[in-house]
């Protein structure tokens, strides 16, 4: 902006980080998203899944620019992304990103902003730690700004050792209120939610409470609202028929997308789910009961996984989509943070890669389970 003293502040935007861009955007006055790094200060938020693209960018950039990351990779490996970045935020960028670009714009002493890694001289220096966020205290989005989906549930208790949401936001679940979920609603369409656990929505992660989430849709109603699928999914265990009528009751989706993982009890155990085999089969049974299509996501090559293991998960696949249920499939990768960060994906058995690939021609199931497969992701 022509008479600026600093220079222009701008998101580097992609679709995958849309949730990121919406949330922060409305806390830095002037930011633009863009879709191409420019002069002056870049902030990038990102996956592992993105790293190396992202990398490969900022290498290649010849603008004039300070470079500023956060995000799952960023927090995690904040030494790595210090390669290619200025300063990392670390976990949630609501307080840290706004104090850390104006300690920057007011050259201050950035070494007393908290939850920041940046480089000195040959030294990586990571501040003191910053306390989780209070979600109330800042709002979902900017309806002038971007528009998007609602976060809201931040956090989980459960360690499933392949998991970055407890490593980037903590073992606790923290809830917007009602209130301010009701009021940014009303700039949407189709009311949609971000939660790791749907149906944990009030609660501590563990022990359900019907009568937050009732009065959650109550207060929304009679918005088109669509709980309990996609971003979103729940965990089988909390699938009831009580949770289902409310659904039926004010919701306009039709189908429930359920973290399954495994259908095999061993790797259940092993990647720490904290649910049965016959946890996910009771919660799918109870979808269709109720006239939902169940949606399970499983994960192909989780470390250690045996040919037994993709047989027990591929006859549960065949059980499910049978029932007239759907599978979305994942291939494992290890994300820095988890448990399983320096494991190996197991090999898929020729075998289970041919099935998959029969029902994918048959629409029975989407996105990938192996590390050369490539379909089309749909929800």
């Amino acid at each position: 902006m022509p008479g600026n003293k600093n220079p222009p502040i701008n998101f580097r935007f992609f679709k995958k980080n849309m949730q990121s861009i919406a949330v922060l955007m409305p806390l830095i006055p002037g930011a633009d998203a863009i879709q191409k790094p420019c002069d002056g200060m870049m902030i990038y938020s990102f996956a592992t899944q993105q790293a190396p693209s992202i990398f490969q960018e900022i290498a290649r950039c010849t603008m004039r620019s300070v470079f500023i990351a956060g995000g799952p990779h960023p927090s995690a490996k904040p030494e790595e992304t210090l390669r290619f970045f200025d300063y990392v935020v670390i976990g949630e960028g609501e307080e840290t990103l706004p104090e850390l670009i104006d300690v920057l714009q007011n050259k201050g002493d950035v070494s007393s902003v908290k939850g920041i890694a940046y480089k000195n001289g040959n030294d990586i220096v990571l501040t003191e730690k910053r306390g989780q966020v209070d979600l109330n205290k800042y709002p979902p989005f900017d309806p002038d700004i971007m528009l998007n989906t609602i976060e809201i549930t931040r956090g989980c208790i459960f360690a499933c050792a392949y998991c970055q949401t407890p490593q980037l936001f903590g073992h606790n679940m923290r809830h917007r209120s009602i209130e301010m979920i009701s009021k940014y609603a009303k700039f949407l369409g189709d009311v949609r939610f971000t939660s790791p656990n749907a149906f944990a929505y009030g609660s501590d992660g563990v022990h359900p409470r019907i009568e937050k989430i009732e009065s959650l849709l109550r207060a929304l109603s009679p918005a088109n609202i669509f709980f309990g699928t996609f971003p979103s999914e729940v965990r089988p265990e909390f699938i009831n028929d009580s949770f289902l009528e409310l659904i039926q009751t004010y919701c306009k989706n039709t189908t429930i997308n359920i973290g399954g993982q495994s259908g095999s009890q061993r790797m259940l155990t092993h990647i720490r789910r904290n649910h049965t085999v016959e946890d996910i089969i009771i919660g799918a049974e109870k979808c269709i009961d109720h006239g939902f299509t169940p949606v399970v996501d499983f994960i192909f090559g989780l470390p250690d996984e045996t040919e037994e293991d993709q047989l027990d998960t591929l006859n549960l696949i065949k059980w499910l989509t049978g029932k007239g249920g759907k599978v979305h499939s994942h291939y494992f990768m290890p994300l820095p943070g988890t448990a399983f960060e320096n494991s190996m994906p197991a090999p898929l058995s020729r075998k289970v890669k041919k099935l998959m690939g029969e029902l994918a021609l048959l629409g029975k199931t989407t996105g990938v389970w192996d590390k050369d497969t490539r379909t089309q992701i749909r929800v």
